[in-house]
């Protein structure tokens, strides 16, 4: 049975300075979701956006899925104005709230979809005792705090582990891949088990998105 993978530049690393445009032509050259990369200068060392440059995409007219990463601590402050700003998916790190449960109710609460995005040394238990109430699971192939950073090959076991998970539950969880992701390995990766692929400077670091998009889908294609 063919995979439906999903296609997800972080906006991290498009031109701020005419974001619309930038979204909207991923978009139209075959992306699926738009990511977030919500980064708080206290989790992680670096600051970037908060939820009115989500409102400011939906006014602008862009319908996709907005996958929302929480890299901040705490994080329940930020999900309600998130979810109203038009977030699809949320997702935040176990490690940043005082009860993952409490936190993935209070997403579900607010209509959108929720999930734990798990760094490359955090333990999969995490994933395990939560797996009946999440969506997504956002494995991260980078440590988080900047874009253009190189994948990080370890994930890879990680990731096919987590895979196995989600089959055996007969849930249907996205399994998200963040970090490091190009058209060249993109192929690779997904034989490990993602079906969801968040890729910045991947894309938005490239001359020509629509040949970009294509050679993913080529080389996911061939996976």
């Amino acid at each position: 049975m063919q995979r439906d993978f999903k296609i997800a530049p972080s906006i991290l690393s498009a031109d701020f300075a005419r974001l619309g445009e930038e979204v909207e032509s991923v978009i139209q050259c075959g992306a699926d979701f738009v990511h977030f990369d919500v980064m708080d200068n206290h989790y992680v060392p670096n600051l970037t956006f908060g939820p009115v440059i989500c409102e400011s995409l939906r006014n602008y007219g862009i319908e996709a899925p907005i996958d929302v990463h929480l890299m901040v601590e705490p994080v329940d402050r930020l999900i309600s104005d998130f979810a109203k700003a038009g977030a699809t998916y949320i997702s935040f790190h176990p490690e940043a709230t005082e009860d993952i449960s409490t936190t993935l109710n209070l997403i579900k609460e607010e209509g959108c979809k929720c999930g734990l995005a798990i760094n490359p040394d955090t333990p999969l238990s995490f994933i395990e005792d939560h797996l009946e109430s999440i969506d997504i699971i956002t494995m991260m192939s980078v440590f988080p705090g900047f874009a253009g950073q190189s994948f990080i090959p370890e994930v890879l076991d990680k990731l096919t582990s987590t895979r196995q998970m989600i089959d055996d539950s007969n849930r249907d969880i996205y399994l998200e891949i963040d970090g490091g992701v190009k058209a060249d390995n993109i192929g690779d990766i997904a034989k490990y088990g993602a079906d969801v692929f968040v890729s910045g400077s991947g894309i938005f670091g490239t001359e020509d998105y629509q040949k970009t998009i294509d050679s993913m889908r080529d080389n996911l294609s061939a996976a």
